[in-house]
C-alpha cells in the first residue's frame, strides 16, 4: 500500500519552523491536503463549486505550512491543491519583514509571464484562516485579498479548462524592485536575504551579516521587523505589485455570511 504520509513525502515541514527554506516543499502534482497525507486526486476533480480558488505563490502552497496554519484552529477538513497554469502574474518579494523570520512573496502583474502554480481550494471557513493568517482583516495587515479576473490573470486547470478568476493575496507594503524599477522575482530565502544584505549596510546594522543572524534576529520582534519594513521604503527599494486595484475590501465577520469571499465562478 503506498504510503502518502506527508512526512514520507518529504512534505511536512513548515516554513515558519525553517524560514531560510522558504516558500518551502511544494507538491509535484494536484493533490488533496488531508490532515498529515496528501492523497491524489481524482483526474475528474479539479473545480470545487462550494470552495473558493486561491492562487497560491509562497508558503500557502506548502502542504507543511498549510496544515499548521489550519491545526492552529483544529480544522481537519481537507483542502484541494491543483496544478495550474497561470499567465499574468509572477512571484515576486514582499516589501516587509515577517516575524517568521523571512522575507515572504507577493505576486505582481507580468503580462506575459506563464507559471505553474498551485490554486487551494478554500471552504469558508479555511478561507478565513489563511485571511487571518495574512493579515486581511486588520487595517494595517500585510495583504489584501484581491479577486484577479479573466482575462488580465488567464488560469488554466488541468486539461486547460480557465477559471474565470482567482483570488490572491497582494502585500499592501508593495514589491521589491530589481534596481531598475521593475518588481523582482523571490529567489528562494537563503539567496533572497544574501542579495539583501550585501545591498544594505543600514540593513546588515539591524538583521547582521548572514541569512542565518537575519532569521535569528526578526523571528517574533515586531519592532525590528517593522524598522526592517521601513528601511525598504527609506531606501526606495519598493515599487507596485500592479494589482492594487483588485483588493477589495473583506468582510470581518463569521466566516461564509458574506457574499464578498466568494465571487461569482460561472
Amino acid at each position: 500500500m503506498e504510503d502518502f504520509a506527508l512526512e514520507t513525502l518529504g512534505l511536512a515541514e513548515a516554513p515558519r519552523d525553517h524560514p531560510l527554506r522558504y516558500p518551502g516543499a511544494w507538491p509535484t502534482d494536484s493533490a488533496l491536503l488531508d490532515g498529515d497525507r496528501l492523497v491524489p486526486l481524482p483526474r475528474d476533480r479539479w473545480w470545487y463549486e462550494d470552495r473558493a480558488p486561491v492562487l497560491a505563490v509562497g508558503s500557502n502552497a506548502s502542504p507543511g505550512q498549510l496544515r499548521h496554519k489550519m491545526a492552529e484552529f483544529g480544522i481537519t477538513s481537507p483542502i484541494p491543491m491543483v496544478k495550474t497554469r497561470v499567465t499574468g502574474v509572477d512571484v515576486g518579494v514582499s516589501a516587509h519583514v515577517s516575524r517568521m523570520g523571512y522575507v515572504s512573496a507577493s505576486p505582481f502583474h507580468a503580462p506575459d509571464t506563464v507559471r505553474e502554480l498551485f490554486v487551494i481550494w478554500l471552504d469558508p471557513e479555511q478561507l478565513a484562516i489563511i485571511d487571518a493568517s495574512e493579515g486581511v482583516p486588520l487595517p494595517n495587515g500585510n495583504y489584501g485579498r484581491a479577486w484577479l479576473p479573466a482575462p488580465e490573470v488567464r488560469v488554466e486547470l488541468p486539461g486547460g479548462v480557465p477559471l474565470p478568476g482567482v483570488h490572491s493575496y497582494v502585500n499592501r507594503h508593495g514589491v521589491l524592485h530589481d534596481g531598475t524599477g521593475a518588481a523582482r522575482t523571490h529567489p528562494g530565502q537563503r539567496e533572497l536575504l544574501a542579495e539583501l544584505l550585501v545591498g544594505s549596510a543600514r540593513l546588515r546594522q539591524l538583521f547582521g551579516v548572514t541569512p542565518e543572524e537575519f532569521v535569528a534576529r526578526a523571528r517574533a520582534d515586531r519592532q525590528l521587523c517593522a524598522a526592517g519594513t521601513r528601511l525598504f521604503a527609506d531606501e526606495k527599494r519598493v515599487t507596485e505589485s500592479g494589482l492594487e486595484r483588485y483588493v477589495t475590501v473583506q468582510q470581518t465577520g463569521s466566516p461564509g455570511t458574506g457574499s464578498s469571499l466568494f465571487p461569482p465562478l460561472r
